[in-house]
């Protein structure tokens, strides 16, 4: 059977529009398109609006804004609100309302940014709560996003009790407030730890008016500084300072308690208006002098460890919390001055006597030279006058040497009995401290604990020599070793000196003697006693021209005689008797002589 299809042509049929793909009854595609655009709401590029998100996905968020197309918003963008959901209006900026696939392009982060400086002073005005996202660690606190501004939080701010780890709050939303703004700078800093702090405060004042002194409470140890240890007493902090953790010496709190533990605590004091509160954990035990040995007595020894040096002496600590001192006279029988770090350090374990007890004022005084013999008891038979020993030089002074022949036994060489030869000035010129020198007891004064000591006294006195060398008109070569205003030293042979005055220092042509000249030189000064030699060159010369003058008179009367005439001689007087008696009285009193 044939399918019979009516194929007459309309009448009214408009070709043209069909040429234009409109069909028949139909709006031109212009028009519609005006008519739809007409029937969205209309937008314009860098605008702010509000949008609903009716799709989420891990990656991004799908937002209409009553356009013709949706736009598409990382979730990234919405780190700092982690509770987001389909159907909550967002604020949207308009980056592109197409761009070349056709796709509206919006940003979350730039309408926060774009209203966030007024926002942000309106919660601070308001004292508003508000969300941030921790995008960061930065020196000092952390780095917060807040309505898309950098805010700081420092870690002071993060938590009402000190952070030990900061990188756990990176990435996490938090509330705050904003608690300054720096307008020049845009600087914005951010406080957690004052939303709670208001709550903390009310528990505060129901705590502290619920205490009494020497109650006694448990708590947490929150925090340990160098000077005591923070307590957590439920909802308030109180501290217990180093000294009260234990009757024994402690050097940092450390050594007593740790972070988080549990103990019980005695209030000592609080201060209502200042929230303070000072804690005892020592109270709680009984004070170690009351339990002190009764039969401990002064000139009992004792073994303890030295807990503090000072220069002056030692804290040793006999029992927990029991402690004495030794001053450092008491460590050594010596009597020159010592650093009683010179004797022990801290942490060494020693054996003292006591030597003063007071248990009221719970003080003791220990000694540790008392364990040994005092040298000066026997000093006479160790130390007998005239003997030799070698001694070490700790001290000098303007007048001698101070030395150590063993510990405890001190002596003084006087500056005049180092030396028989050389004129010393100072003791520094002949030795060092530190060195070993020779010497021999002279004198012992035992009731001053001091020897007077020679060392010149090991070699015989050599001026008993030189008094034979050195005799008066003798004639010695000499080196002059020093010039000063009154004469010069002059070296002569074995290592004696001599002085000369200016006036015997001119030489034969006029010149004066210089230092370092060698020059003969006449004694004309002996004095043994007083071990003083003068010199003179200049009577050398003076000495000879007299001399040659002398000679000179003596040829010349000698010619005289001889060309002087013949004289009668004189007449011969008569000895009378009494004139030979007188005589032989003068002999006989020459021949006692």
């Amino acid at each position: 059977m044939t399918d019979q299809t009516n194929n007459t042509p309309l009448a009214d049929f408009d070709w043209d529009a069909y040429e234009n793909g409109v069909a028949a009854g139909e709006k031109s595609r212009e028009e519609l398109t005006k008519t739809y655009d007409e029937s969205l709401g209309t937008v314009k590029d860098k605008e702010v609006i509000e949008g609903t998100i009716i799709a989420l996905n891990k990656r991004e968020a799908v937002v209409n804004i009553g356009y013709k197309s949706d736009g598409i918003i990382p979730m990234s963008e919405f780190r700092y609100n982690p509770d987001i959901k389909i159907g909550d209006t967002v604020e949207v900026f308009i980056e592109n309302q197409e761009d070349k696939k056709g796709q509206l392009i919006l940003s979350h982060r730039k309408a926060r940014a774009s209203r966030s400086w007024e926002r942000i002073n309106q919660a601070l005005e308001n004292d508003e709560i508000i969300k941030g996202y921790i995008k960061c660690r930065t020196k000092g606190g952390m780095i917060v996003d807040v309505f898309g501004i950098e805010a700081f939080l420092p870690g002071s701010q993060i938590d009402v009790k000190p952070i030990r780890d900061y990188d756990i709050f990176v990435g996490k939303t938090m509330e705050f407030k904003v608690v300054k703004i720096n307008q020049e700078y845009r600087n914005v800093v951010v406080s957690h730890k004052a939303l709670i702090e208001a709550e903390l405060e009310q528990q505060k004042r129901e705590i502290i008016a619920k205490l009494e002194k020497g109650q006694v409470l448990e708590g947490t140890v929150k925090n340990i500084t160098t000077y005591g240890v923070f307590i957590d007493l439920g909802g308030v902090d109180g501290l217990i300072h180093i000294t009260d953790l234990s009757w024994g010496r402690v050097n940092h709190p450390e050594e007593v308690v740790s972070l988080d533990q549990k103990l019980n605590v005695c209030i000592l004091d609080f201060d209502d208006e200042k929230k303070r509160i000072a804690l005892g954990l020592k109270q709680l035990l009984p004070h170690p002098w009351d339990a002190l040995d009764p039969n401990l007595k002064p000139g009992d020894k004792v073994k303890g460890r030295v807990v503090v040096m000072a220069d002056y002496g030692a804290f040793v600590e006999i029992a927990p919390g029991v402690e004495g001192l030794i001053h450092v006279s008491e460590m050594s029988w010596s009597q020159h001055l010592r650093s009683a770090q010179d004797f022990m350090k801290v942490g060494d374990e020693i054996e003292a006597m006591i030597l003063t007890l007071d248990r009221e004022d719970r003080k003791m005084s220990l000694g540790i030279k008392q364990l040994k013999k005092d040298p000066w008891q026997d000093i006479e038979e160790r130390y007998p006058i005239g003997s030799r020993h070698t001694a070490k030089v700790r001290n000098f002074t303007n007048f001698g040497v101070f030395v150590e022949i063993e510990e405890g036994v001190d002596g003084l060489i006087h500056i005049s009995d180092l030396s028989w030869t050389k004129k010393i000035k100072h003791p520094s010129e002949f030795t060092q401290i530190g060195a070993d020198i020779d010497v021999q007891v002279l004198e012992i004064d035992k009731d001053n604990r001091r020897l007077s000591l020679g060392h010149k006294q090991l070699e015989e006195n050599p001026w008993d020599v030189f008094e034979t060398v050195f005799t008066l008109g003798s004639v010695h070569e000499g080196t002059i070793i020093e010039m000063l205003d009154k004469g010069a030293v002059v070296a002569l042979p074995y290592g004696v000196e001599g002085f000369a005055t200016p006036k015997h220092l001119v030489k034969e042509d006029g010149s004066q003697a210089k230092v370092d000249e060698k020059l003969n030189f006449k004694v004309i000064e002996f004095n043994k006693d007083s071990k003083r030699i003068i010199l003179s060159h200049s009577r050398i010369f003076e000495d000879e021209a007299k001399a040659e003058k002398a000679e000179q008179r003596k040829a010349k009367r000698q010619s005289r005689r001889e060309d002087a005439p013949a004289v009668a001689a004189p007449a011969i007087e008569k000895t009378t008797l009494g004139d030979l008696q007188e005589l032989a009285a003068l002999k006989e009193k020459l021949s006692g002589k």
